[in-house]
């Protein structure tokens, strides 16, 4: 690993909180530890879903950066004036009450923020914006949901294009990876999307029924992206998710380096 003068940077990686028994426990997959270590050349630190228990200016005062997870669970409609949960819309309440303050902190503080799946939705619910519930149920939506029928690796290959938002955060970033088009590969795991784009932020990337693939906020104190799919898979190995985590790991480290000069 690549050391700074002040060490490795230390990238806070989102948990969710989930039923274990007859009890709850703090989880994380490992893909995403994993691709903070492989990828972005950070050490990896697990956030707990403690919810308003640790203001989240106590974490970001040690983190240099903060990676949000994809998940299983939706965040909670009354967030972002989407009505009452659907029967059996996966929950996780400590989850929202942790990322969503831990979102806003970061905007402020330019803390760098990479966020993945759930996590865009997490930003763009965070910054004021409202997602559709069950995407697939959206008039002119494609399904986006995984096929359950595959095995665990071949859900995450590449289903489907997005186009890039020419001269764009992402399209920068993936230089000479874009076809004639416009357009990259990705793959897709989601039930919800982007309804109403939050203030402040941009759209940097759009399937073809219109779904909003990629945020970045304009004028941001820090890095910050947000991505529908999943770059964490084989994040070392699939050049297109590496160039993510490796401009996330340098923005973690542009910005360890300033608190140190402190």
């Amino acid at each position: 690993m690549t050391q700074t003068p002040y060490g490795l940077p230390l990238v806070g990686v989102t948990a969710c909180r989930v039923a274990s028994g007859s009890a709850t426990a703090h989880r994380v997959v490992d893909k995403y530890v994993d691709a903070v270590v492989e990828a972005a050349d950070c050490l990896p630190l697990i956030i707990p879903a403690l919810g308003a228990v640790v203001p989240p200016e106590q974490f970001l005062a040690r983190l240099d950066g903060v990676l949000l997870t994809g998940s299983p669970s939706n965040l909670d409609p009354a967030l972002y004036g989407g009505g009452v949960r659907p029967e059996g819309d996966p929950a996780d309440p400590h989850r929202d009450a942790t990322t969503l303050p831990l979102i806003r902190a970061c905007v402020a503080s330019g803390v760098p923020l990479l966020a993945l799946c759930r996590g865009i939705q997490e930003v763009n619910v965070a910054m004021g914006g409202s997602l559709h519930g069950r995407l697939h149920e959206v008039p002119g939506r494609h399904d986006h949901r995984s096929d359950k029928t595959l095995d665990y690796a071949g859900r995450y290959r590449e289903s489907h294009a997005v186009k890039l938002a020419p001269g764009g955060l992402l399209a920068g970033l993936l230089e000479g990876l874009v076809d004639d088009a416009g357009t990259i590969a990705v793959n897709s795991l989601h039930g919800q999307g982007i309804d109403r784009l939050a203030p402040g932020l941009a759209s940097e990337a759009w399937a073809d029924d219109g779904t909003v693939e990629a945020i970045t906020m304009p004028g941001a104190k820090g890095f910050l992206l947000a991505v529908q799919w999943h770059p964490e898979w084989q994040a070392a190995a699939i050049e297109a998710h590496r160039r993510l985590f490796t401009a996330f790991g340098d923005a973690c480290r542009t910005h360890l380096q300033s608190r140190g000069s402190h």
